[in-house]
């Protein structure tokens, strides 16, 4: 019989797979922990989720996270992917830089974003609050968009529209009938990164953040400086579900539009 040779690719996919997903089993382990101390297993318990329940102050920073991510992603799809939609129908010597500029707020760093953003507002005399973090939070998500509507024009036959203009379609309604739905699903991965980017931030978040508001990564954070709690556990853990199941529900749509256009696909064959 011939042995097996040893495989690198293997053991370094198996060495960086554990690296990855240890930590988050020990977080998703620990958040049914009976002790508050994460050192030493005690025994299972849900009171931890229970307690998080009824803490109403980290239950009210993550109403504040989730409407002030799809507040931002709702303004940066609009103004995304009509920039993206412009800047694809223009043409002149400065669309490169233009292009480029777009792009800048992804490759800042984010302490330097919001610095700017900091003196920026405190410039305008705008109140601190939910107005500074809807437009920074729309600033930086903005790009998100931009890029995935842009990307997905690339590959868009522009015969097509310019049939439907040629048979008497106004420029709205070539725009909603032929080119939103070609673009849509490049505007909703857009959206959901940027959702994912705007619920994530700590950083921009402190800097344009009022006094008596409080989203969750500031929340987290704040109390992470005494330690790591079993509500935090626990908090990662359902966020975490949320996470996969999310995952698991656009791999199932997915799987169903395939078999969709194959049995259409079969259908016109016979």
């Amino acid at each position: 019989m011939k042995r097996k040779r040893f495989s690198f690719a293997a053991f370094y996919l198996a060495l960086v797979t554990l690296i990855t997903y240890l930590p988050i089993a020990v977080v998703v382990v620990f958040s049914f922990n009976d002790s508050k101390l994460p050192v030493a297993w005690k025994g299972f318990t849900w009171r931890w989720y229970e307690t998080l329940l009824r803490d109403a102050a980290l239950m009210e920073a993550l109403r504040n996270s989730v409407v002030l991510g799809l507040v931002s992603c709702a303004f940066a799809a609009v103004v995304g992917t009509l920039g993206a939609i412009g800047m694809a129908r223009v043409h002149y010597r400065s669309k490169g830089m233009m292009e480029y500029l777009s792009t800048v707020p992804i490759m800042l760093p984010e302490i330097i974003l919001g610095m700017v953003f900091m003196a920026f507002f405190s410039l305008l005399r705008l109140p601190f609050g939910w107005p500074t973090l809807i437009l920074a939070h729309t600033s930086f998500c903005i790009p998100y968009v931009y890029l995935m509507v842009k990307a997905r024009l690339v590959g868009i036959d522009k015969s097509i529209e310019e049939a439907a203009r040629d048979l008497g379609a106004t420029p709205a309604r070539a725009f909603f009938d032929i080119t939103l739905p070609l673009i849509l699903p490049a505007v909703a991965s857009g959206c959901i990164l940027s959702f994912a980017m705007s619920f994530d931030d700590v950083v921009i978040s402190i800097f344009v953040n009022g006094p008596t508001l409080s989203t969750l990564p500031i929340k987290v954070y704040t109390q992470m400086r005494t330690g790591v709690t079993p509500e935090i556990n626990a908090l990662c853990t359902i966020l975490l579900a949320a996470v996969v199941l999310a995952q698991a529900l656009s791999a199932a749509l997915r799987r169903g539009a395939l078999r969709r256009e194959e049995s259409n696909d079969k259908g016109e064959r016979v």
